[in-house]
Protein backbone atom coordinates (compact mmCIF):
# COMPACT_ATOMS: atom_id res chain seq x y z
CA UNK A 1 0.00 0.00 0.00
CA UNK A 2 0.99 3.35 -1.11
CA UNK A 3 2.71 5.85 1.73
CA UNK A 4 1.05 8.78 -0.03
CA UNK A 5 -2.46 9.75 1.80
CA UNK A 6 -5.69 9.53 -0.61
CA UNK A 7 -6.29 13.07 -2.02
CA UNK A 8 -9.88 13.48 -1.21
CA UNK A 9 -8.73 12.62 2.84
CA UNK A 10 -6.15 14.97 3.15
CA UNK A 11 -8.17 18.35 4.07
CA UNK A 12 -10.97 15.78 6.25
CA UNK A 13 -9.61 16.56 9.78
CA UNK A 14 -10.66 14.43 11.97
CA UNK A 15 -12.14 12.15 9.87
CA UNK A 16 -11.02 8.56 10.59
CA UNK A 17 -8.01 6.84 8.88
CA UNK A 18 -9.45 4.44 6.47
CA UNK A 19 -6.22 2.58 6.22
CA UNK A 20 -7.04 -1.01 7.87
CA UNK A 21 -3.96 -2.92 9.42
CA UNK A 22 -3.21 -6.14 8.07
CA UNK A 23 -4.71 -9.38 9.77
CA UNK A 24 -2.64 -12.14 10.93
CA UNK A 25 -4.17 -14.48 8.40
CA UNK A 26 -2.88 -12.37 5.81
CA UNK A 27 0.80 -11.95 7.02
CA UNK A 28 0.76 -15.93 7.13
CA UNK A 29 -0.36 -15.98 3.46
CA UNK A 30 2.35 -13.32 2.60
CA UNK A 31 5.25 -15.76 4.34
CA UNK A 32 3.73 -18.94 2.69
CA UNK A 33 4.18 -17.09 -0.80
CA UNK A 34 7.23 -15.96 0.48
CA UNK A 35 8.83 -19.43 1.08
CA UNK A 36 7.22 -21.37 -1.95
CA UNK A 37 8.58 -18.42 -4.54
CA UNK A 38 11.89 -18.86 -2.49
CA UNK A 39 11.65 -23.03 -3.24
CA UNK A 40 10.37 -22.66 -6.34
CA UNK A 41 13.35 -20.19 -8.04
CA UNK A 42 15.97 -22.07 -6.24
CA UNK A 43 15.10 -25.33 -7.63
CA UNK A 44 14.82 -23.72 -11.17
CA UNK A 45 17.94 -22.40 -10.43
CA UNK A 46 19.55 -25.84 -9.70
CA UNK A 47 17.87 -26.74 -13.03
CA UNK A 48 19.60 -24.25 -14.78
CA UNK A 49 22.58 -25.25 -13.31
CA UNK A 50 23.52 -28.83 -12.89
CA UNK A 51 26.09 -30.75 -10.70
CA UNK A 52 29.08 -31.09 -13.28
CA UNK A 53 30.41 -34.87 -13.80
CA UNK A 54 33.10 -34.18 -11.35
CA UNK A 55 30.45 -33.08 -8.68
CA UNK A 56 27.76 -36.29 -9.38
CA UNK A 57 31.25 -38.32 -8.77
CA UNK A 58 32.10 -37.16 -5.59
CA UNK A 59 28.63 -36.89 -4.64
CA UNK A 60 28.05 -40.71 -5.23
CA UNK A 61 32.02 -41.90 -3.54
CA UNK A 62 30.57 -39.93 -0.39
CA UNK A 63 27.13 -41.67 -0.23
CA UNK A 64 28.46 -45.07 -1.49
CA UNK A 65 31.42 -47.09 -0.87
CA UNK A 66 33.84 -47.81 -3.92
CA UNK A 67 34.42 -51.59 -3.36
CA UNK A 68 36.94 -53.07 -5.25
CA UNK A 69 36.82 -56.77 -5.51
CA UNK A 70 40.17 -58.13 -5.58
CA UNK A 71 43.18 -56.26 -4.50
CA UNK A 72 46.54 -58.49 -3.94
CA UNK A 73 48.29 -56.20 -1.40
CA UNK A 74 49.12 -58.99 0.98
CA UNK A 75 51.41 -61.14 -1.37
CA UNK A 76 53.35 -57.30 -2.44
CA UNK A 77 53.94 -57.02 1.33
CA UNK A 78 55.11 -60.75 1.37
CA UNK A 79 57.54 -60.45 -1.46
CA UNK A 80 59.15 -57.42 -0.94
CA UNK A 81 58.87 -56.79 2.76
CA UNK A 82 59.11 -60.30 4.31
CA UNK A 83 55.49 -59.88 5.91
CA UNK A 84 57.91 -57.18 8.37
CA UNK A 85 54.59 -54.62 8.35
CA UNK A 86 56.26 -52.92 11.45
CA UNK A 87 59.43 -52.63 9.32
CA UNK A 88 60.49 -48.88 9.08
CA UNK A 89 60.81 -49.70 4.91
CA UNK A 90 57.38 -50.80 5.46
CA UNK A 91 55.89 -48.03 6.96
CA UNK A 92 57.70 -45.04 5.52
CA UNK A 93 56.72 -46.13 2.42
CA UNK A 94 52.87 -47.06 3.02
CA UNK A 95 51.83 -43.93 5.13
CA UNK A 96 53.70 -41.49 2.95
CA UNK A 97 52.63 -42.44 -0.33
CA UNK A 98 55.47 -44.13 -1.80
CA UNK A 99 54.98 -47.78 -1.72
CA UNK A 100 55.90 -49.66 -4.62
CA UNK A 101 52.78 -50.93 -6.23
CA UNK A 102 49.15 -49.59 -6.54
CA UNK A 103 48.28 -49.20 -3.00
CA UNK A 104 49.11 -46.72 0.07
CA UNK A 105 46.75 -45.04 2.82
CA UNK A 106 47.58 -41.75 0.46
CA UNK A 107 46.38 -43.08 -2.57
CA UNK A 108 43.46 -45.04 -0.95
CA UNK A 109 42.66 -41.46 0.47
CA UNK A 110 43.14 -39.96 -2.66
CA UNK A 111 41.16 -43.00 -5.01
CA UNK A 112 37.93 -42.00 -2.39
CA UNK A 113 38.21 -45.91 -1.76
CA UNK A 114 35.65 -47.09 0.04
CA UNK A 115 36.08 -50.97 0.68
CA UNK A 116 38.66 -53.80 -0.75
CA UNK A 117 38.93 -57.32 -0.49
CA UNK A 118 41.94 -58.38 0.52
CA UNK A 119 43.23 -61.24 -1.38
CA UNK A 120 45.40 -63.56 0.94
CA UNK A 121 46.42 -65.40 -2.29
CA UNK A 122 49.25 -67.65 -2.61
CA UNK A 123 50.30 -69.48 -5.90
CA UNK A 124 49.59 -73.21 -6.60
CA UNK A 125 51.95 -75.64 -5.74
CA UNK A 126 54.47 -76.46 -8.02
CA UNK A 127 52.87 -79.89 -9.11
CA UNK A 128 49.17 -78.40 -9.74
CA UNK A 129 47.68 -82.16 -10.41
CA UNK A 130 48.90 -83.83 -7.05
CA UNK A 131 45.88 -83.02 -4.72
CA UNK A 132 47.47 -84.21 -1.61
CA UNK A 133 47.43 -83.11 1.84
CA UNK A 134 50.98 -83.17 1.74
CA UNK A 135 51.39 -81.63 -1.44
CA UNK A 136 49.04 -78.11 -0.09
CA UNK A 137 50.20 -77.80 3.55
CA UNK A 138 52.56 -75.20 1.97
CA UNK A 139 49.62 -73.44 0.64
CA UNK A 140 47.60 -73.38 4.13
CA UNK A 141 50.21 -72.14 5.93
CA UNK A 142 50.94 -69.76 3.40
CA UNK A 143 47.76 -68.66 3.40
CA UNK A 144 47.46 -68.36 7.25
CA UNK A 145 50.75 -66.12 7.01
CA UNK A 146 48.89 -64.06 4.43
CA UNK A 147 45.98 -63.48 6.45
CA UNK A 148 48.36 -62.64 9.57
CA UNK A 149 49.48 -59.73 7.50
CA UNK A 150 45.89 -58.11 6.53
CA UNK A 151 45.14 -58.20 10.22
CA UNK A 152 48.22 -56.91 11.31
CA UNK A 153 48.04 -53.81 8.84
CA UNK A 154 44.43 -53.45 10.06
CA UNK A 155 45.37 -53.32 14.05
CA UNK A 156 48.47 -50.89 12.86
CA UNK A 157 46.13 -48.34 11.47
CA UNK A 158 42.73 -48.85 13.23
CA UNK A 159 41.25 -45.69 11.73
CA UNK A 160 42.12 -46.52 8.05
CA UNK A 161 41.12 -49.81 7.83
CA UNK A 162 38.02 -51.91 9.49
CA UNK A 163 38.23 -55.10 10.96
CA UNK A 164 36.91 -57.49 8.76
CA UNK A 165 32.81 -57.25 8.59
CA UNK A 166 29.64 -58.64 7.23
CA UNK A 167 27.07 -57.77 4.46
CA UNK A 168 25.33 -56.24 7.10
CA UNK A 169 28.12 -54.52 9.44
CA UNK A 170 30.10 -53.12 6.33
CA UNK A 171 28.16 -49.86 6.14
CA UNK A 172 28.59 -48.87 9.68
CA UNK A 173 32.72 -48.77 8.76
CA UNK A 174 32.06 -46.53 5.96
CA UNK A 175 30.46 -44.32 7.67
CA UNK A 176 33.36 -44.16 10.19
CA UNK A 177 35.52 -43.26 7.64
CA UNK A 178 37.16 -46.87 8.00
CA UNK A 179 37.63 -48.27 4.75
CA UNK A 180 35.62 -51.69 4.44
CA UNK A 181 38.23 -54.38 4.84
CA UNK A 182 37.21 -57.87 4.49
CA UNK A 183 39.58 -60.70 3.05
CA UNK A 184 39.26 -63.63 0.04
CA UNK A 185 41.16 -66.62 -0.64
CA UNK A 186 42.48 -67.08 -4.42
CA UNK A 187 41.88 -70.66 -4.77
CA UNK A 188 40.94 -73.84 -2.71
CA UNK A 189 44.41 -75.42 -2.62
CA UNK A 190 44.62 -72.89 0.02
CA UNK A 191 41.90 -74.94 2.77
CA UNK A 192 44.18 -78.22 1.76
CA UNK A 193 41.52 -80.26 1.75
CA UNK A 194 39.94 -79.15 4.99
CA UNK A 195 36.52 -77.73 5.58
CA UNK A 196 37.92 -77.16 8.90
CA UNK A 197 40.60 -74.82 7.30
CA UNK A 198 37.50 -73.21 5.16
CA UNK A 199 35.36 -72.70 8.35
CA UNK A 200 38.66 -71.66 10.73
CA UNK A 201 39.32 -69.08 7.75
CA UNK A 202 35.90 -67.38 7.52
CA UNK A 203 36.14 -67.05 11.35
CA UNK A 204 39.18 -65.11 10.67
CA UNK A 205 37.79 -62.68 8.20
CA UNK A 206 37.75 -64.31 5.24
CA UNK A 207 34.56 -63.11 3.41
CA UNK A 208 34.67 -64.73 -0.04
CA UNK A 209 36.68 -67.97 -1.74
CA UNK A 210 37.13 -68.27 -5.36
CA UNK A 211 36.54 -71.59 -6.08
CA UNK A 212 39.93 -72.42 -8.15
CA UNK A 213 43.42 -70.59 -8.88
CA UNK A 214 45.09 -71.28 -12.64
CA UNK A 215 44.84 -75.19 -11.09
CA UNK A 216 42.47 -77.59 -10.97
CA UNK A 217 41.64 -79.08 -7.13
CA UNK A 218 39.40 -81.58 -6.05
CA UNK A 219 36.56 -79.78 -5.82
CA UNK A 220 36.21 -77.44 -9.74
CA UNK A 221 37.86 -77.27 -12.42
CA UNK A 222 39.88 -73.91 -13.34
CA UNK A 223 39.93 -72.04 -16.23
CA UNK A 224 43.32 -71.79 -17.47
CA UNK A 225 46.23 -73.94 -16.07
CA UNK A 226 49.96 -72.81 -15.09
CA UNK A 227 52.22 -74.69 -17.11
CA UNK A 228 55.61 -76.17 -15.32
CA UNK A 229 58.22 -74.28 -17.22
CA UNK A 230 56.41 -71.14 -17.34
CA UNK A 231 53.34 -69.80 -18.91
CA UNK A 232 50.06 -70.83 -19.15
CA UNK A 233 47.37 -72.50 -21.18
CA UNK A 234 43.39 -73.13 -21.26
CA UNK A 235 43.07 -75.95 -18.99
CA UNK A 236 41.41 -79.39 -20.35
CA UNK A 237 38.45 -80.93 -17.94
CA UNK A 238 38.87 -82.82 -15.28
CA UNK A 239 36.12 -83.03 -13.44
CA UNK A 240 33.68 -81.35 -16.25
CA UNK A 241 32.95 -78.34 -13.99
CA UNK A 242 32.18 -79.15 -10.12
CA UNK A 243 32.89 -82.34 -8.86
CA UNK A 244 30.63 -83.96 -6.12
CA UNK A 245 33.09 -83.19 -3.28
CA UNK A 246 32.67 -79.33 -4.72
CA UNK A 247 29.29 -79.67 -4.18
CA UNK A 248 29.19 -80.11 -0.75
CA UNK A 249 31.76 -77.26 -0.12
CA UNK A 250 29.49 -75.06 -1.92
CA UNK A 251 27.26 -75.90 0.17
CA UNK A 252 29.28 -75.39 3.55
CA UNK A 253 30.37 -72.18 2.07
CA UNK A 254 26.48 -70.82 1.47
CA UNK A 255 25.85 -72.28 4.99
CA UNK A 256 28.73 -70.25 6.51
CA UNK A 257 28.06 -67.19 4.82
CA UNK A 258 30.76 -66.96 3.01
CA UNK A 259 30.94 -65.60 -0.63
CA UNK A 260 31.45 -68.05 -3.89
CA UNK A 261 33.98 -66.64 -6.01
CA UNK A 262 33.85 -67.67 -9.90
CA UNK A 263 36.83 -65.63 -10.58
CA UNK A 264 39.22 -68.16 -12.52
CA UNK A 265 37.07 -70.74 -12.67
CA UNK A 266 36.16 -72.85 -15.86
CA UNK A 267 32.41 -72.26 -17.82
CA UNK A 268 31.59 -75.98 -16.67
CA UNK A 269 32.39 -74.87 -13.26
CA UNK A 270 30.57 -71.56 -14.00
CA UNK A 271 27.50 -73.18 -15.29
CA UNK A 272 27.32 -75.84 -12.51
CA UNK A 273 27.50 -73.37 -9.44
CA UNK A 274 24.95 -71.13 -11.35
CA UNK A 275 22.30 -73.59 -11.38
CA UNK A 276 22.74 -74.74 -15.17
CA UNK A 277 24.80 -77.82 -15.64
CA UNK A 278 24.37 -81.11 -16.87
CA UNK A 279 23.56 -82.44 -13.21
CA UNK A 280 20.32 -82.43 -11.12
CA UNK A 281 22.79 -80.12 -8.42
CA UNK A 282 21.29 -76.58 -8.18
CA UNK A 283 24.03 -75.12 -7.62
CA UNK A 284 24.59 -72.37 -4.81
CA UNK A 285 21.23 -70.96 -3.03
CA UNK A 286 23.10 -67.89 -2.52
CA UNK A 287 24.01 -65.23 -5.15
CA UNK A 288 27.87 -65.39 -6.52
CA UNK A 289 30.37 -62.95 -7.71
CA UNK A 290 33.56 -63.27 -9.77
CA UNK A 291 35.98 -60.75 -8.10
CA UNK A 292 38.08 -59.67 -10.73
CA UNK A 293 36.85 -60.84 -14.36
CA UNK A 294 35.96 -59.48 -17.59
CA UNK A 295 33.40 -59.89 -20.36
CA UNK A 296 34.25 -62.65 -23.02
CA UNK A 297 32.78 -60.90 -25.65
CA UNK A 298 35.11 -57.72 -25.77
CA UNK A 299 38.20 -60.01 -24.96
CA UNK A 300 37.48 -63.92 -25.43
CA UNK A 301 40.02 -64.84 -22.67
CA UNK A 302 39.30 -68.22 -21.08
CA UNK A 303 39.33 -65.86 -17.52
CA UNK A 304 36.29 -63.88 -18.87
CA UNK A 305 32.68 -64.63 -18.79
CA UNK A 306 30.80 -65.05 -21.71
CA UNK A 307 27.13 -63.53 -22.59
CA UNK A 308 25.10 -67.20 -22.30
CA UNK A 309 26.98 -66.84 -18.43
CA UNK A 310 26.15 -63.33 -17.89
CA UNK A 311 22.52 -64.49 -18.59
CA UNK A 312 23.04 -67.08 -16.00
CA UNK A 313 24.19 -64.19 -13.64
CA UNK A 314 21.75 -61.92 -14.07
CA UNK A 315 19.26 -65.34 -13.13
CA UNK A 316 21.07 -65.45 -10.23
CA UNK A 317 20.99 -61.84 -9.17
CA UNK A 318 24.94 -62.08 -8.68
CA UNK A 319 27.63 -59.69 -9.94
CA UNK A 320 30.62 -59.88 -12.15
CA UNK A 321 33.20 -57.52 -11.02
CA UNK A 322 35.26 -56.02 -13.81
CA UNK A 323 39.26 -56.60 -13.97
CA UNK A 324 41.41 -54.08 -14.76
CA UNK A 325 44.59 -56.42 -15.97
CA UNK A 326 45.05 -55.52 -19.49
CA UNK A 327 45.06 -59.23 -21.17
CA UNK A 328 41.71 -59.60 -19.37
CA UNK A 329 40.28 -56.15 -21.20
CA UNK A 330 41.88 -55.83 -25.00
CA UNK A 331 42.61 -58.70 -27.01
CA UNK A 332 41.78 -60.73 -29.73
CA UNK A 333 41.53 -64.28 -30.89
CA UNK A 334 43.69 -66.50 -32.18
CA UNK A 335 44.58 -70.06 -33.38
CA UNK A 336 47.27 -70.53 -30.60
CA UNK A 337 47.74 -73.69 -29.15
CA UNK A 338 47.63 -72.95 -25.93
CA UNK A 339 43.89 -71.29 -26.37
CA UNK A 340 44.94 -68.22 -25.40
CA UNK A 341 44.38 -64.66 -26.99
CA UNK A 342 46.70 -62.36 -28.82
CA UNK A 343 47.48 -59.33 -26.39
CA UNK A 344 46.30 -56.18 -27.28
CA UNK A 345 47.98 -53.63 -24.56
CA UNK A 346 47.76 -50.22 -27.03
CA UNK A 347 44.21 -50.10 -26.16
CA UNK A 348 44.35 -51.02 -22.95
CA UNK A 349 43.28 -48.18 -21.61
CA UNK A 350 40.79 -46.54 -19.00
CA UNK A 351 38.21 -46.41 -21.17
CA UNK A 352 38.49 -50.08 -22.29
CA UNK A 353 37.14 -50.89 -18.81
CA UNK A 354 34.31 -48.67 -19.12
CA UNK A 355 33.43 -50.32 -22.61
CA UNK A 356 33.55 -53.86 -20.36
CA UNK A 357 31.16 -52.30 -17.97
CA UNK A 358 29.27 -50.90 -20.31
CA UNK A 359 28.96 -54.02 -22.20
CA UNK A 360 28.14 -56.08 -19.25
CA UNK A 361 25.31 -53.46 -17.62
CA UNK A 362 23.26 -52.87 -21.18
CA UNK A 363 23.34 -56.89 -21.64
CA UNK A 364 22.05 -57.52 -18.18
CA UNK A 365 21.66 -54.68 -16.30
CA UNK A 366 23.83 -52.70 -14.30
CA UNK A 367 22.57 -54.27 -10.83
CA UNK A 368 24.89 -57.20 -11.75
CA UNK A 369 28.35 -55.51 -12.83
CA UNK A 370 31.05 -53.83 -10.64
CA UNK A 371 34.91 -53.42 -9.72
CA UNK A 372 37.92 -55.73 -9.33
CA UNK A 373 40.59 -53.96 -10.15
CA UNK A 374 43.44 -57.09 -9.11
CA UNK A 375 45.73 -54.22 -8.61
CA UNK A 376 48.73 -55.39 -6.78
CA UNK A 377 48.80 -58.77 -8.47
CA UNK A 378 49.05 -57.39 -12.38
CA UNK A 379 52.23 -56.66 -13.70
CA UNK A 380 50.88 -54.05 -15.73
CA UNK A 381 48.09 -51.62 -15.32
CA UNK A 382 45.37 -49.87 -17.85
CA UNK A 383 46.35 -46.50 -19.02
CA UNK A 384 44.64 -43.48 -16.78
CA UNK A 385 44.18 -46.64 -14.60
CA UNK A 386 47.32 -46.54 -13.24
CA UNK A 387 46.76 -47.34 -8.96
CA UNK A 388 43.89 -46.76 -6.59
CA UNK A 389 44.16 -43.10 -6.79
CA UNK A 390 42.30 -42.90 -10.48
CA UNK A 391 39.59 -44.54 -9.29
CA UNK A 392 37.02 -41.62 -9.41
CA UNK A 393 38.31 -41.06 -12.99
CA UNK A 394 36.72 -44.47 -14.02
CA UNK A 395 33.16 -43.54 -12.29
CA UNK A 396 33.83 -40.18 -14.31
CA UNK A 397 33.78 -41.66 -17.82
CA UNK A 398 30.83 -43.96 -16.91
CA UNK A 399 29.23 -40.76 -15.97
CA UNK A 400 30.29 -38.94 -19.77
CA UNK A 401 29.04 -42.34 -21.44
CA UNK A 402 25.46 -41.55 -19.71
CA UNK A 403 25.53 -44.22 -17.04
CA UNK A 404 23.00 -42.82 -14.25
CA UNK A 405 23.91 -42.13 -10.77
CA UNK A 406 21.83 -44.45 -9.23
CA UNK A 407 23.53 -46.81 -11.79
CA UNK A 408 27.08 -45.84 -10.92
CA UNK A 409 25.81 -46.10 -7.07
CA UNK A 410 25.26 -49.64 -7.97
CA UNK A 411 28.41 -50.25 -9.60
CA UNK A 412 30.73 -48.65 -7.41
CA UNK A 413 29.50 -50.57 -4.22
CA UNK A 414 26.31 -51.05 -3.97
CA UNK A 415 25.95 -54.38 -5.90
CA UNK A 416 28.07 -55.96 -4.04
CA UNK A 417 26.79 -54.79 -0.57
CA UNK A 418 23.41 -56.04 -2.32
CA UNK A 419 25.04 -59.38 -2.49
CA UNK A 420 26.95 -59.76 0.60
CA UNK A 421 23.73 -58.91 2.58
CA UNK A 422 21.99 -61.67 0.65
CA UNK A 423 24.66 -64.23 1.39
CA UNK A 424 24.13 -63.64 4.73
CA UNK A 425 20.37 -63.91 5.07
CA UNK A 426 20.58 -67.65 2.84
CA UNK A 427 23.35 -68.45 5.60
CA UNK A 428 20.63 -67.61 8.73
CA UNK A 429 17.96 -69.92 6.99
CA UNK A 430 20.16 -72.86 6.24
CA UNK A 431 20.90 -72.68 9.64
CA UNK A 432 17.46 -72.18 10.98
CA UNK A 433 16.43 -74.83 9.16
CA UNK A 434 19.23 -77.26 10.89
CA UNK A 435 22.02 -77.57 8.00
CA UNK A 436 24.85 -78.81 10.11
CA UNK A 437 28.22 -78.49 9.07
CA UNK A 438 29.82 -80.39 6.40
CA UNK A 439 32.51 -82.89 7.89
CA UNK A 440 35.30 -84.30 4.97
Amino acid sequence: MSDEKSPVLENQGDAPDLRQKESPSNLIWLFICIIVSTAWFTRSHSQLSPLSIEERAQKILSQTPLIDGHDDLPILVRELFHNRVNDHNFTEAFVKGKFPGHVDIPRLKQGRVGGTFWSVFVPCPENGTDFSDKNYAASVRETMEQVDIMSRIQQAYPKVFSTPPNGTTAMSAFREGKIISPLGIEGLHSIGNSMAHLRIFHELGVSYATLTHNCHNRYADAAILELPGGGIKKSDPLWHGVSEEGQKLVFEMNRLGMIVDLAHVSTETMRDVLGAGKSEWIGSRAPVIYSHSSAYALCPHPRNVPDDILELVREKNSLVMVNFAPDFISCTASDRADGIPDADPVHATLERVADHILYIGNLIGFEHVGIGSDFDGIPTVPRGLEDVSKFPNLIKELLKRGVSDIDASRVVGGNLLRVWKKVDEVALEMQAEGALPMED
